[in-house]
């Protein structure tokens, strides 16, 4: 079968928001979709039935982690990614480049690769664009990325164009190794590319088009939501996207809060992933239709109710709020589970109640009363007590 395939279901008259439906080997995905983040080959707490009960369609794991630890090649000796982790959905692997950046306090970029230091035990490796296609291959996901440059937010003019020109270069010899693996590969799998060029439009714009030139079967949006104003970052997803083809996926990677994914499904992104649902939920924060709230303030000591009141999920369904802030404090392990598996069963809820509100063509409306009652409590001041 096709690596990936992808059809456009709906757009919304108001905005660029759109619904599609993806195919790959282990299932189809609806977008917009958002991936929880499997960093080490699991999303921290929870099961593969968990994540299902939630309604992920796909999760990402970390190339960066998982060739330190457990190796590339013995996830391959077990069935790659989806037999190594019991996960049967689609999946997909990022480069490991964000991670060789902002983990490892030495490293060196060359125009061969980085080679960089393990955080874990100080070891040294070289990653390289071809290095990359090959862990990428043994660890077997539907979707990977080639290894690019993530430039520092700020940076200037001159670095950030050095950076993208470089992430371009190392595009195309990821391409060519990528097509020489094919044999290798238990089954088919997609490449996408990825658009660097920190805040500078024109880069952006100058990388999108040399990348749709080079030819990829889905495109990502990089080295967003580093630092960088809301502001700006709306305005380079929409000047990149116009430069990006209609008929294939766009992923914003590492992008963000509820608001961040409502603006951007209105700005035609169809893909995201974060740490920021399961980072949060095991301290403490968890995401309603209010806004966030902080489990650990006083005024939820003897709150029998909910999480939140429309969730269904088993934690919202099970335990008061009372409790599960009992559990936070009392350091025990079910809290922080709980905690993430509410904001998971949010996030995915939220993007899929985008998809119906684009499908049924009344997306702007319900993004405007969504936000309006989102922010209601996000304004409130969260003191832990």
């Amino acid at each position: 079968m096709a690596s990936l395939s992808f059809d456009l279901l709906a757009r919304d008259p108001a905005s660029n928001a759109r619904t599609g439906r993806m195919k790959t080997p282990h299932g189809e995905i609806r977008t917009p979709v958002f991936m929880p983040v499997g960093t080490q080959a699991t999303v921290k707490t929870l099961t593969p039935e968990d994540l299902e009960a939630a309604g992920a369609q796909i999760i990402l794991g970390n190339t960066y982690h998982l060739f330190l630890r457990p190796g590339h090649a013995l996830i391959r000796e077990m069935g790659g990614l989806h037999g190594f982790m019991n996960w049967r959905r689609p999946l997909l692997t990022d480069s490991g480049g964000y991670q060789v950046f902002s983990l490892s306090d030495l490293k060196s970029i060359e125009e061969e690769g980085v080679t960089f230091q393990s955080h874990i035990d100080g070891s040294r490796h070289l990653f390289t664009p071809e290095s990359v296609m090959e862990i990428e291959t043994a660890l077997g996901a539907d979707i990977i990325a080639p290894l690019d440059e993530c430039p520092p937010y700020p940076c200037d003019y001159g670095y950030a164009k050095d950076s993208a020109a470089l992430t371009l270069r190392w595009a195309e010899r990821s391409r060519k190794r990528f097509d020489e693996l094919e044999g290798e590969r238990a089954h088919p799998q997609a490449l996408f590319g990825i658009v660097q060029g920190s805040v500078y439009e024109d880069l952006r714009i100058d990388c999108a088009r040399s990348l749709v030139d080079r030819g990829f079967d889905a495109y990502a949006i990089g080295g967003m939501s580093i630092g960088e104003p809301k502001a700006a970052m709306a305005d380079l997803i929409d000047a990149t996207v116009e430069h990006l083809p209609e008929d294939r996926p766009r992923y914003l990677m590492g992008a963000g809060t509820p608001e961040d994914l409502v603006d951007a499904v209105g700005r035609g992104i169809d893909m995201f992933d974060c740490v920021i649902p399961t980072r949060e939920g095991r301290n403490g924060a968890l995401y309603t239709r209010s806004g966030r709230i902080n489990i650990y303030n006083a005024r939820f000591r003897a709150d029998a109710g909910p999480i939140d009141p429309s969730c269904s999920c088993y934690a919202c369904r099970t335990f008061s709020r009372s409790y599960i802030r009992h559990l936070y404090r009392a350091g025990e392990i079910l809290g922080p589970r709980m905690g993430t598996l509410h904001n998971i069963h949010f996030y995915v809820g939220l993007v899929s109640e985008m998809g119906e509100a684009i499908q049924e063509g009344r997306f702007d409306t319900w993004s405007r009363s969504f936000l309006t009652a989102y922010r209601s409590e996000t304004a409130r001041k969260e003191q832990p007590q």
